[in-house]
């Protein structure tokens, strides 16, 4: 993370996305569905339509902007495609790349997070209250037509999955039908969520990722937020925890932060948090407390060692300015007659 002004220098939790390959969209004209028939997931209901989902009809080459439109909008976030178009849809190209319908759900305020491409993953979100945006490839493999849409529900009697999809508000499209035309394009998916919610399916590595992602460009209180909920799930986490720390220092949360670091330093015995805790107690004034942080993260070693070894010095160069003599003031003389 990069410090605000006149504030220290943090170790950042670390992660990274993939990109994806570029996207267009079309007009429109199995194994796990043999599963999804024979096995449907326990516990969930046979019908499901998530019918608050906005709806915005997709014109040539716009499916990104429009699919992900809808998505934000039933996360509470709504935005127009128009105003989308303008920030993942660049001139002169014909479809948007799956990276930017990732960034752009962020730059909107919104955790993107990729879900598993199974019809299982499908089933559990929407259900969970998720519209799913999917990628299809309405074409052969060998020259695809590929298209964004979102999934807004399943019919398990029917066989059917329910989308919003170019003009269609309520398309039905059988789970064998889906199956072909998504695993043509890779089984990729996403929801879009607003701070505080996470995927039903997605795991560790994902969330995370999609947490250090959208830390870069969200609010440090919305950040928190989302880190907060993904450190419930996953408590073991160092990478979640230092998010969450980093997120709270920014939003100058300091004793909040302070937990946080204090917490993670002790459960994972890791430099990084030993480091972040003796800068946060070098700031608020605890000299001795943040020298005993910062020997533990230097005693650690590791690819943290030159920025602990830093930390510490400035500690001791305060410790001992604390402890010199200070200068007597002269004292003032009036003056005799």
């Amino acid at each position: 993370m990069t410090a605000p002004p006149g504030r220290r220098r943090l170790l950042a939790a670390a992660g990274a996305l993939a990109l994806g390959g570029l996207a267009g969209c079309a007009s429109l004209g199995a194994t796990g569905t043999a599963a999804l028939r024979s096995a449907p997931p326990a516990g969930l209901p046979r019908r499901v339509e998530l019918g608050a989902t906005p709806f915005h009809p997709q014109e040539d080459y716009q499916c990104g902007p429009a699919a992900l439109a809808m998505a934000l909008g039933a996360a509470g976030l709504a935005t127009s495609p128009e105003q989308l178009a303008r920030q993942i849809f660049p001139p002169g190209r014909e479809g948007t790349l799956q990276i930017e319908m990732l960034t752009g759900a962020r730059r909107n305020g919104a955790l993107a997070i990729e879900i598993p491409g199974s019809l299982d993953a499908m089933v559990r979100e929407t259900a969970a209250g998720h519209p799913v945006v999917v990628l299809l490839n309405l074409g052969l493999s060998w020259a695809p037509s590929w298209h964004y849409a979102v999934v807004i529900g399943y019919d398990l009697d029917d066989g059917a999955f329910l989308l919003r999809s170019g003009p269609l508000e309520r398309q039905v499209l059988p789970f064998e039908t889906f199956e072909r035309s998504w695993a043509r394009a890779g089984n990729w998916a996403f929801v879009v969520l607003p701070p505080g919610q996470l995927a039903a399916t997605a795991d560790e590595a994902k969330t995370t990722a999609a947490l250090v992602a959208f830390e870069k460009t969200a609010p440090p209180l919305r950040a928190a937020t989302a880190y907060r909920s993904a450190l419930a799930r996953w408590p073991a986490s160092l990478t979640i925890a230092m998010g969450l720390g980093n997120s709270l220092y920014k939003a100058s949360a300091q004793p909040e932060a302070e937990a946080v670091f204090q917490s993670a330093a002790r459960r994972h015995n890791a430099a990084a948090a030993w480091n972040n805790l003796a800068n946060l107690l070098l700031e608020r004034g605890r000299l001795r407390e943040a020298r005993d942080a910062a020997q533990k993260a230097v005693a650690l070693g590791g690819p943290t060692l030159d920025t602990a070894q830093d930390t510490l010095r400035q500690i001791e160069a305060r410790l001992a300015a604390s402890a010199s003599p200070r200068r007597k003031a002269p004292r003032d003389r009036a003056a005799r007659r």
